[in-house]
Protein backbone atom coordinates (compact mmCIF):
# COMPACT_ATOMS: atom_id res chain seq x y z
CA UNK A 1 0.00 0.00 0.00
CA UNK A 2 0.79 3.48 -0.92
CA UNK A 3 0.13 7.11 -0.44
CA UNK A 4 -0.48 9.46 -3.01
CA UNK A 5 -0.14 13.83 -1.72
CA UNK A 6 -3.53 13.59 -2.19
CA UNK A 7 -4.19 11.09 0.62
CA UNK A 8 -1.73 12.94 2.74
CA UNK A 9 -3.17 16.48 2.55
CA UNK A 10 -6.69 14.87 2.89
CA UNK A 11 -4.69 13.27 5.55
CA UNK A 12 -3.85 16.23 7.16
CA UNK A 13 -7.04 18.21 6.42
CA UNK A 14 -9.33 15.56 8.48
CA UNK A 15 -6.64 15.43 11.33
CA UNK A 16 -6.74 19.00 11.44
CA UNK A 17 -3.32 19.29 11.14
CA UNK A 18 -2.11 22.29 9.50
CA UNK A 19 1.13 21.40 7.19
CA UNK A 20 3.06 23.11 4.46
CA UNK A 21 3.97 21.59 0.88
CA UNK A 22 7.28 20.47 1.75
CA UNK A 23 5.91 18.70 5.32
CA UNK A 24 3.28 17.12 2.57
CA UNK A 25 6.11 16.17 0.48
CA UNK A 26 8.45 14.42 3.55
CA UNK A 27 5.66 13.17 5.43
CA UNK A 28 4.49 11.51 2.08
CA UNK A 29 7.78 10.53 1.67
CA UNK A 30 7.93 8.92 5.02
CA UNK A 31 4.87 7.19 5.11
CA UNK A 32 5.50 5.46 2.15
CA UNK A 33 8.87 4.19 3.67
CA UNK A 34 7.39 3.05 6.68
CA UNK A 35 4.29 1.31 4.91
CA UNK A 36 7.04 -0.46 2.59
CA UNK A 37 8.67 -1.58 6.16
CA UNK A 38 5.17 -3.00 6.89
CA UNK A 39 4.81 -5.10 3.86
CA UNK A 40 8.40 -6.60 4.03
CA UNK A 41 7.48 -7.68 7.43
CA UNK A 42 4.29 -9.43 6.40
CA UNK A 43 6.43 -10.94 3.65
CA UNK A 44 7.91 -12.74 5.59
CA UNK A 45 6.98 -16.63 6.68
CA UNK A 46 6.49 -16.67 10.32
CA UNK A 47 4.61 -20.43 11.03
CA UNK A 48 5.89 -22.27 13.90
CA UNK A 49 7.80 -19.15 15.43
CA UNK A 50 6.49 -18.29 19.05
CA UNK A 51 5.72 -15.25 19.91
CA UNK A 52 7.84 -13.48 22.44
CA UNK A 53 6.76 -11.85 25.58
CA UNK A 54 9.79 -8.97 25.30
CA UNK A 55 12.57 -8.65 22.51
CA UNK A 56 15.08 -9.06 24.93
CA UNK A 57 15.55 -12.40 26.52
CA UNK A 58 16.17 -11.19 30.09
CA UNK A 59 14.63 -12.24 33.89
CA UNK A 60 13.81 -9.54 36.17
CA UNK A 61 14.92 -9.71 39.55
CA UNK A 62 12.17 -9.82 42.20
CA UNK A 63 12.00 -9.00 45.84
CA UNK A 64 10.41 -11.24 47.86
CA UNK A 65 6.41 -9.95 48.37
CA UNK A 66 7.00 -9.61 52.71
CA UNK A 67 4.76 -6.61 54.41
CA UNK A 68 6.86 -3.93 55.47
CA UNK A 69 3.98 -1.71 56.81
CA UNK A 70 2.93 -2.40 60.65
CA UNK A 71 -0.87 -3.02 60.98
CA UNK A 72 -2.31 0.42 62.59
CA UNK A 73 -5.85 -0.78 61.90
CA UNK A 74 -6.96 0.11 65.35
CA UNK A 75 -5.21 2.97 65.70
CA UNK A 76 -6.57 4.80 63.01
CA UNK A 77 -10.40 3.23 63.59
CA UNK A 78 -9.57 4.66 67.02
CA UNK A 79 -9.62 8.53 65.80
CA UNK A 80 -12.66 7.65 62.82
CA UNK A 81 -15.96 9.55 63.98
CA UNK A 82 -18.15 6.35 63.72
CA UNK A 83 -16.93 2.54 63.60
CA UNK A 84 -19.33 -0.29 63.65
CA UNK A 85 -17.94 -4.15 63.80
CA UNK A 86 -14.35 -2.87 62.64
CA UNK A 87 -16.13 -1.06 59.65
CA UNK A 88 -16.03 2.92 59.14
CA UNK A 89 -19.31 4.40 59.18
CA UNK A 90 -20.10 7.26 56.77
CA UNK A 91 -24.01 9.55 56.15
CA UNK A 92 -25.88 8.24 53.53
CA UNK A 93 -25.49 10.07 50.18
CA UNK A 94 -28.00 8.78 47.96
CA UNK A 95 -31.82 8.93 49.23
Amino acid sequence: MSLSIDDVQRIARLARIAVTENEVIESHKQLNQLFSLIEEMRSIDTTGVEPMPHPQDMLLRLRDDVATATNRREAFQAIAPAVENGLYLVPKVIE
